[in-house]
């Protein structure tokens, strides 16, 4: 067993409480001279804000970053488990890839600048995300667009062949593995 990989499942939205139990957890691991992170992940998606961060934390680290699709990987979820040098997925996984928008309040009013300033920030977040994918899969960013218009479901197979996945795999973990949780 490989004493270095820690394995860490994420499973639920990508939200304030998980990132940051997910950057704590790999920080305290890291000063404790683990190298290699495995993350299982199975996720509706979630914040953008925190979606993009977890991505660019988990880039920035020295580790070897391993994602694994157990479930389902959905909307945002997916930036999260493109930062992995290796991505990895079961064989019944899937991944869903569509389009953001934003909630309104009960009552809320917007005003022509007030709603601009959404649709900006609605335009760079969908731009961000595609730029991602587009990085990390090898697509073309103007192909990943039109795929987040237009909203797509792959299954493992069809995330393999679309470059999110290297491989497609049913064992999740060794026996003795040191698995933490994230829910």
């Amino acid at each position: 067993m490989d004493q270095h990989t820690i394995y860490i499942r994420y499973f639920g939205p990508i939200d304030d409480e998980r990132v940051k139990k997910l950057m704590a957890t790999l920080e305290q691991k890291l000063k404790e001279g683990k190298e290699r992170f495995v993350i299982l992940i199975s996720s509706p998606g979630g914040s953008v804000f925190h979606g993009v961060s977890a991505y660019n934390f988990l880039k920035g680290i020295p580790a070897k970053i391993v994602t694994y699709n157990f479930g389902s990987t959905d909307s945002v979820a997916v930036c999260l488990f493109c930062a992995g040098s290796q991505r990895l997925c079961v064989p019944h996984g899937r991944f869903l890839i569509h389009g953001i928008g934003f909630d309104v309040p009960t009552g809320a009013r917007f005003d022509e600048k007030s709603l601009g300033e959404r649709m900006t920030n609605l335009k760079n977040e969908r731009e961000t995300i595609c730029r991602i994918i587009a990085d990390n899969t090898g697509k073309k960013l103007e192909d990943v667009e039109q795929d987040m218009f237009t909203g797509i479901t792959l299954t493992a197979d069809q995330a393999k062949n679309y470059g999110l996945v290297h491989e497609i795999k049913s064992e999740l973990f060794e026996k003795q593995a040191e698995v933490i949780s994230i829910t």
